[in-house]
């Protein structure tokens, strides 16, 4: 059985409307996520082979190929349900998501100056990338990053909540080159109940996620 399977949407292809058309939801999940995964699989099989083989010879290549397909098929993972179409605004206790909105205030000064700086981080990827905001456990902090391809300048333990998806095929056919508008549109479906369930399940791991204090 294959390691990785490709998970099912949590909404139909038009639940994002109009921030994001049904076409492009269709292509993203059902091409490119399922690549990313057939991606992942294959190379764990390549990799169990040149075990078998004593063979090392395509190890850097192939170790670089989990790490791309694997956190592809992450992300995504994570993406689909960060996005819902009841979405958008800022988190507010009056919604039961008040320890997500304190942890944007400590981390960040603001919501404004959070939003600002993932819009930007997400908006400014050179080539293909992500936006990401990531619970830190050794600051026990929100902090933001971005993300070449799926896996580059990552802290390691950051854990990703809320993750904007910047590659060209996540905006292309409705946006065109027009990236910043992509990133600003996606604020609208912000699952902001889903972000927080990542959050405190996060917060409530990290004295397993740190090695030493």
């Amino acid at each position: 059985m294959a390691t990785y399977t490709l998970p099912e949407l949590p909404y139909d292809y038009a639940a994002l409307e109009p921030v994001i058309n049904p076409q492009i939801i269709e292509l993203h999940h059902d091409k490119h996520h399922a690549a990313y995964v057939k991606g992942a699989n294959d190379t764990l099989e390549q990799l169990a082979e040149a075990r078998d083989k004593e063979a090392w010879g395509a190890i850097n290549g192939l170790q670089k190929s989990l790490a791309f397909h694997l956190s592809g098929h992450i992300l995504h993972s994570i993406y689909w349900h960060n996005m819902t179409g009841d979405g958008g605004g800022e988190p507010l206790a009056a919604d039961g998501v008040g320890d997500l909105a304190d942890a944007i205030t400590e981390s960040f000064g603001s919501f404004a100056g959070f939003k600002a700086q993932l819009t930007k981080a997400a908006a400014t990827t050179q080539g293909s990338g992500w936006g990401v905001l990531a619970y830190e456990p050794v600051s026990d902090k929100l902090i933001v990053e971005q993300v070449y391809d799926h896996q580059g300048n990552v802290g390691q333990g950051s854990v990703p909540v809320l993750v904007f998806d910047a590659w060209e095929h996540a905006f292309y056919l409705q946006y065109k080159n027009q990236k910043v508008d992509f990133i600003e549109a996606m604020w609208a479906v912000v699952n902001w109940q889903d972000v927080a369930k990542r959050y405190a399940a996060a917060n409530e791991r990290a004295d397993v996620l740190l090695l030493a204090p």
